[in-house]
């Protein structure tokens, strides 16, 4: 019989990030070449504005007929996500650099209303099992500490 293969969970580890490096360059170089197609068809004409309008209200149809979303957006929405991909296909760099601090402010916003909130740590069993030792309980009784 043969014996089963072992693998260390650094192992596993280090095979997944490689994977996942491998899909966020893979994904770059989508984004890139989508850049560049579309910057071309859009200065030859053959993409315009309501094209790219009318393609995004036809993914959320398709979406919603497959049953991945539940309801269409609003046209606010959808005009929405059309400006940011315009943004790109235009090269629109001022715009795109607003967004990207706009977003960055809201982020910073999130993360100061997180810092707040209350937090719950776990510790590992080997630090309550050396403060039980510390408090003199916890011989034998299988105790444990709620830390704050």
């Amino acid at each position: 019989m043969q014996m089963p293969m072992q693998i260390s969970l650094d192992e596993v580890l280090s095979m997944l990030l490689a994977r996942v490096d491998s899909l966020a360059f893979n994904d770059e170089n989508l984004k890139t070449k989508f850049n560049i197609l579309a910057r071309a068809m859009y200065r030859k004409g053959l993409l315009t504005d309501d094209d790219v309008i009318e393609s995004i209200r036809e993914e959320h149809r398709i979406l919603k007929d497959l049953g991945v979303i539940q309801e269409m957006p609003d046209d606010d929405v959808i005009r929405t996500v059309a400006e940011g991909i315009l943004q790109w296909i235009k090269g629109d760099v001022e715009a795109i650099k607003k967004a990207m601090e706009d977003y960055e402010k809201k982020l910073q916003e999130m993360a100061k209303q997180q810092t707040g909130k209350p937090k719950i740590d776990v510790a590992s069993p080997a630090v309550l099992q050396q403060l039980d030792k510390l408090s003199g309980k916890g011989k034998g009784k299988g105790g444990s500490k709620l830390i704050y």
